[in-house]
């Protein structure tokens, strides 16, 4: 496997394209983002399902990458309550699975000189996502090593309520370990919830230690392209988010296809009539810094 390249900012031409048909016989295999490119957590997008089966049938593997807390199989059991078969795409990796898998390791300082005691910060059904880590699971700060912050509750929007909790972590001086880097994505009405990102976001703004895991982090892509087999020049990366999908692919020489429709679609007025502004694409990249290599509405083939 080729070393990722350095992380750096990439200026590029953008090409606006109707579907994926169109580039990719370019790439030997595919990244694919979920929330805000399969589905928006409730219904899949209408012509997601297609362009699966059109990459499957080109024989060119795809890999659903998400920066869900979840592990890989709590997704796939949400694509296929959606309709996505699972023989349509190798495997999910899942943020969550990166951040679990990089404790149990425990092959860098940081994770060996972690502690045992974990503050696990996740939705009562997600907290299977502290098993078979030899944790031991405390309640309190002043009880804990560290924090692993996985999934929130939707009614926990506010930092408000979070303030207490990360207060009492900062003053214990607790690292924060964040298995979903999202600071906001889609729900099924079109309008944007909080996700765990954002308080992770807070705790290093307080001057907390926070490691991240999931997309735009390296570590993540080296994982998935070693599951692959190909080199970064090969595969194409296709998400909704510049700050994530699009900038940790550039970050590692990966070429990417924004998805106009998903995380962004307030910022550039989405219309119903799926017709991408390419002014309003361009004046968003330029406005972030980013440039992928390609843009369209939705996913479609």
């Amino acid at each position: 496997m080729p070393a990722l390249p350095t992380p750096g900012h990439r200026r590029t031409a953008t090409t606006f394209i109707d579907g994926l048909s169109a580039v990719a016989e370019r790439y030997r295999g595919f990244l694919v983002d979920q929330w805000g490119v399969l589905h928006d957590g409730v219904r899949p997008y209408p012509d997601a399902l297609e362009c699966l089966i059109g990459l499957r049938e080109c024989g060119k593997p795809v890999i659903i990458l998400s920066n869900s807390g979840r592990s890989g199989a709590a997704n796939e059991r949400i694509l296929a309550s959606l309709g996505f078969p699972r023989d349509l795409y190798e495997c999910v990796v899942s943020a969550g699975d990166d951040a679990r898998e990089a404790i149990a390791a425990a092959e860098e300082p940081f994770y060996r000189d972690l502690g045992r005691r974990c503050l696990l910060l996740a939705r009562e059904s997600d907290r299977d996502l502290g098993d078979g880590l030899g944790l031991d699971l405390v309640d309190r700060p002043r009880d804990a090593d560290f924090l692993l912050l996985m999934s929130m509750e939707p009614p926990h929007q506010s930092l408000t309520g979070w303030l207490p909790l990360l207060e009492a972590s900062l003053a214990a001086g607790l690292p924060m370990i964040c298995g979903n880097p999202d600071v906001q994505r889609t729900r099924g009405d079109g309008t944007l919830q909080k996700a765990p990102g954002f308080v992770a976001k807070a705790y290093a703004g307080m001057g907390g230690v926070v490691r991240y895991h999931g997309k735009p982090e390296p570590r993540i892509y080296q994982s998935c392209l070693s599951r692959l087999g190909l080199a970064p020049s090969e595969v194409l990366c296709i998400g909704d988010s510049l700050a994530h999908d699009v900038a940790g692919s550039q970050g590692v020489g990966l070429q990417s296809a924004f998805i106009a429709g998903g995380i962004h679609q307030h910022d550039l007025a989405w219309q119903t009539t799926d017709k991408v502004d390419p002014h309003s694409c361009l004046a968003l990249f330029d406005r972030h810094q980013m440039h992928p290599e390609f843009a369209l509405g939705h996913l479609r083939w």
